[in-house]
């Protein structure tokens, strides 16, 4: 079976730790998925408009986005307005609506408030941040 192609939406200040946990599980010979890592911080560049492109890009390659909520994932960035959303992780949302990514979410902490463009969009739900989760919840998606 393929394994699926994830863009992991994160905070890459906050909770990077997170995602480094989904690359040790994707090292798993038995899992059925592969994460496609496209933090903002990973394309070297201050060029809102570079970052947003690579970020698209990187989106488009892709059919899943897995959307980790933690505590700053709606926070207002200070580059708000040349980003066009609120942060980050709201552009990269709003992207996979767009390409028609299956949306997958998983809170880290069920009292995290979660980015704008989440609601209303059709996501699926891993409900704890574990490996049987989040798979149950992409092959759900």
């Amino acid at each position: 079976m393929a394994k699926k192609r994830v863009f992991v939406s994160f905070d890459y200040e906050n909770d990077r730790h997170y995602k480094f946990l989904l690359d040790a599980w994707d090292a798993n010979k038995n899992m059925d998925f592969t994460f496609n890592d496209c933090s903002s911080d990973e394309i070297h560049t201050n060029s809102v408009t570079v970052v947003k492109s690579g970020l698209t890009r990187r989106i488009n390659d892709t059919e899943y986005t897995l959307v980790i909520i933690g505590k700053e994932a709606n926070k207002l960035h200070k580059d708000h307005y040349e980003i066009g959303y609120k942060n980050w992780i709201n552009f990269e949302i709003a992207k996979s609506k767009d390409n028609g990514n299956k949306i997958v979410a998983v809170k880290i902490d069920k009292s995290y408030e979660s980015p704008d463009e989440l609601k209303n969009a059709g996501a699926s739900w891993a409900m704890s941040f574990t490996q049987d989760a989040i798979i149950k919840a992409l092959n759900e998606a």
